[in-house]
C-alpha cells in the first residue's frame, strides 16, 4: 500500500482514551478493537470481539529487552482470548482485527494469522510468544491479494493504537539521514526514526565499561548481549540486529560505554552534532 495520508476514526465506547477504543479507516472494509486486559467484561459487550479475525495479545517480558506478543486468530476471537485470560499471564492489552460486517471465514483468519506471524517475525520488533508457527492455509490467488491489502490497512491500525508491529524499522532510503557515535574502541551508525533512535546492525560497542556509568546502562547492556543482539567479536560488542533506543543518550551511553549525551555525541558526516542539526 503507497505511503499517503489517511483519515483514521478512533471511537471511544466509554469515554475513556485510555480504555477501549474502535479504530477503522473510514472508507475501508477492516476495523479493530483495542482494550486492556482489566476491560475484559465491558469488551464482550461489542459486537465485533465475537467476529472471526486475527487477534493480538501485547506485554512486556521483564526478561528481554522487547515487549512480547501472541498472535492468533478465531471464528469468535474472544472466546480464544477468555481462554488466554486463563492461561497466559504476560499480556495487558488486546487488539482484534475484522471486518465491520464480520465476512472473514475460518480460512480468511487462518491465512492472517499465518502472514502476521511471518511479518512480525521479519520485522523483530516484537518478541513472539507463540510456541510453534502457522501453516499457510490454501486459498485462491485473488482472496490472498484481497487479505493482503487487508493486512496492510491493519498494519495501519495496530501502529495508531500504539503497537507498530509491522513498521519497518529503517526510514525509507530517500529521506534517511545517518548519524555517528565514535571512539577509540567504538563506532556506530543510526537514524533518527518516529519512535526512538535506531542503531544499526554491525555497530561497535566498547566492552569495558567506565567508572560512573548508570546502573541501568550496564543492566541494558547485560540484556543486550542475554537477548543476543550484542555479541562479543574481536574486541568489541557487535549488533547481530537493528536495535530501536528510546533515546539518544541511552544509545550513545550502551555504544560508548560510558554516561553520554546523545545530542552531543551522534554526529552526521559533516561532524555537526544532532544539537546543532535538530535543536539550533
Amino acid at each position: 500500500m503507497t505511503v499517503k495520508p489517511q483519515t483514521i476514526q478512533i471511537f471511544l465506547p466509554d469515554g475513556s482514551p485510555t480504555s477501549i477504543r474502535e479504530a477503522e479507516l473510514t472508507n475501508r472494509l477492516v476495523k479493530a478493537i483495542l482494550f486492556p486486559r482489566n476491560k475484559m467484561q465491558e469488551a464482550a459487550k461489542r459486537e465485533l470481539v465475537n467476529f472471526t479475525g486475527v487477534y493480538f495479545l501485547f506485554g512486556t517480558n521483564e526478561d528481554s529487552t522487547k515487549s512480547k506478543v501472541y498472535i492468533g486468530e478465531g471464528e469468535d476471537c474472544f472466546k480464544r482470548i477468555q481462554s488466554h485470560n486463563r492461561n497466559k499471564d504476560f499480556w495487558t492489552h488486546c487488539i482484534i482485527i475484522s471486518t465491520k460486517t464480520d465476512e472473514y471465514t475460518k480460512t480468511d483468519g487462518k491465512y492472517l494469522e499465518h502472514h502476521c506471524l511471518h511479518k512480525a517475525q521479519e520485522i523483530g520488533r516484537y518478541e513472539i510468544d507463540n510456541d510453534t508457527g502457522s501453516k499457510k492455509p490454501s486459498i485462491s490467488e485473488s482472496r490472498e491479494y484481497d487479505l493482503l491489502d487487508n493486512f496492510e490497512t491493519a498494519k495501519i491500525l495496530l501502529a495508531t493504537l500504539g503497537y507498530p508491529i509491522f513498521e519497518e524499522k529503517r526510514k525509507a532510503k530517500s529521506n534517511k539521514e545517518i548519524f555517528y557515535c565514535k571512539s577509540k574502541d567504538a563506532e556506530a551508525q543510526g537514524e533518527l526514526i518516529d519512535d526512538g533512535f535506531l542503531v544499526h546492525q554491525g555497530g561497535k560497542c566498547k566492552i569495558n565499561e567506565a567508572k560512573g556509568l548508570g546502573t541501568w546502562v550496564s543492566r541494558l547492556r547485560k540484556q543486550l548481549l542475554e537477548d543476543s543482539i550484542l555479541k562479543e567479536e574481536n574486541g568489541a560488542y557487535v549488533f547481530q540486529s537493528d536495535y530501536i533506543f528510546n533515546s539518544l543518550s541511552a544509545a550513545a551511553a550502551t555504544i560508548l560505554a560510558r554516561s553520554a549525551n546523545g545530542w552531543t555525541s551522534w554526529k552526521d558526516k559533516n561532524g555537526k552534532t544532532l544539537d546543532e542539526l535538530k535543536r539550533k
